[in-house]
């Protein structure tokens, strides 16, 4: 016969249940210490640290809206233009102002290919008289002169028979100083009349990229307040920060997104630290422009590239201000347009018309 287990139940057994029931509550009650101890920690560190990036974080955003640390392509010597298949080009190294020190290619038409093998500096700035166009290319925001897309540039118009120098702001490339709208504008300022005191009567022509729309059109109104006006302007993927706000504006990528961040960080173009007018420069100009703008541009829509050509077209004529887009199925994006096979025609058309 199976006899059954009897366990008795005595006080003790109910003392343990009271002593785990306890502990539970003390281990439930750590977490909650701990996570109040953080959230006032973080309160602390918020008081504290929203002021002061009220004051920095407008100069850190500064830096990262020029991009100039991003040195891409990697591992290209600057002093080398050859490497790149650009052997009709020298490397050379102007000085803007006193501690500023310009790196800039100087690409000859590609009929002087051959000639221009060994050629020194003094040869180059010699053939800057020969008559034919000489374009200043002022580029994007990110990289370097060696960016694939700004060689291209350079190769299309040396194939066109045109003088193409690019240069690296102060800050890019293995330019020296920091950079900053009025730095990058005394930079183009400068490299636009060592260019004019050297080519004789040859036409000058600035083509913008990006950022370089801003510093263009600066440079222009700058030059048009002299008295002098540029004999022709090419914007190719112009933005407009009088209509881009965020987080629409085309270096808004690098903004913080979260929610109230506008309110306590000030979008460092709101208090003149990046401002490019290029909307009120457009009122001010009275030569050529040429747009050039992708109809799948990522970073700036083709409306703000159409609003601008209305603004330039009413301070001028539309027979002096073009707008030509290309088509979003080709994909060129913000950097692509230098691969359009019809985009020689399109630049050989405009410098006819200077």
């Amino acid at each position: 016969m199976t006899r059954k287990r009897v366990v008795k139940h005595d006080g003790s057994s109910s003392a343990a249940s009271k002593v785990q029931g306890s502990t539970k509550v003390q281990k439930e009650a750590r977490p909650s210490r701990r996570w109040l101890k953080r959230g006032v920690l973080a309160i602390v560190v918020v008081l504290f640290l929203v002021p002061f990036l009220q004051k920095k974080l407008p100069e850190l955003i500064q830096h990262l809206v020029y991009s100039h640390r991003i040195r891409v392509p990697f591992f290209v010597d600057l002093s080398r233009p050859a490497d790149l298949s650009l052997n009709h080009t020298i490397n050379m190294y102007l000085t803007s102002e006193e501690g500023i020190s310009l790196g800039v290619w100087h690409t000859v038409p590609d009929r002087q290919r051959k000639e221009a093998q060994g050629k020194d500096l003094a040869w180059y700035q010699n053939t800057l008289r020969d008559g034919s166009p000489v374009f200043i290319y002022l580029h994007g925001n990110t990289g370097t002169r060696a960016a694939t897309h700004r060689v291209g540039v350079a190769k299309v118009l040396s194939a066109l028979g045109y003088h193409v120098l690019v240069p690296d702001y102060r800050g890019f490339g293995d330019s020296t100083g920091e950079p900053t709208e009025t730095g990058l504008t005394t930079d183009a300022l400068y490299l636009y009349n060592w260019v004019k005191a050297r080519s004789g009567s040859s036409l000058v022509i600035i083509w913008g990229h990006s950022l370089g729309t801003g510093v263009g059109t600066n440079t222009a109104v700058k030059l048009s307040e002299r008295g002098e006006h540029v004999d022709g302007v090419m914007l190719e993927g112009a933005f407009n920060s009088a209509r881009q706000q965020i987080p629409v504006h085309p270096f808004s990528w690098y903004y913080w997104k979260f929610p109230g961040v506008g309110y306590f960080f000030p979008e460092p173009w709101a208090e003149n630290k990046v401002v490019f007018p290029t909307e009120e420069n457009l009122k001010k100009m009275r030569c050529p422009i040429l747009f050039l703008h992708a109809e799948d541009d990522h970073l700036v829509h083709i409306a703000i590239a159409q609003q601008m050509h209305e603004v330039a077209v009413s301070a001028q004529n539309a027979e002096r201000v073009k707008l030509v887009s290309f088509d979003g199925s080709l994909g060129y994006l913000h950097n692509g347009l230098y691969r359009d096979s019809h985009l020689p025609d399109i630049i050989k058309k405009f410098v006819l018309s200077l």
